[in-house]
């Protein structure tokens, strides 16, 4: 098994749990605030986009090296 095959597995299980986490926590604060399900919901696909962004650098970096 190469090293990169593991880097771009660990990037995509940190993708998966901060995903996890954004959603979560995001369903909270809607249970919590409804009236200000609009601003969570933005909030967490813009949070998403950017974990999911980070996570497609970090396979991209692990396959190329």
């Amino acid at each position: 098994m190469s090293f990169a095959a593991i880097g771009a597995g660990l990037a995509v299980i940190g993708a998966g749990i901060g995903i996890g986490q954004i959603g979560g926590r995001a369903m909270d604060g809607i249970a919590r605030q409804p009236e200000a399900s609009g601003k969570i919901q933005t909030a967490m696909i813009i949070a998403a986009a950017l974990v999911e962004g980070v996570a497609l650098f970090g396979v991209v970096v692990a396959l190329i090296s």
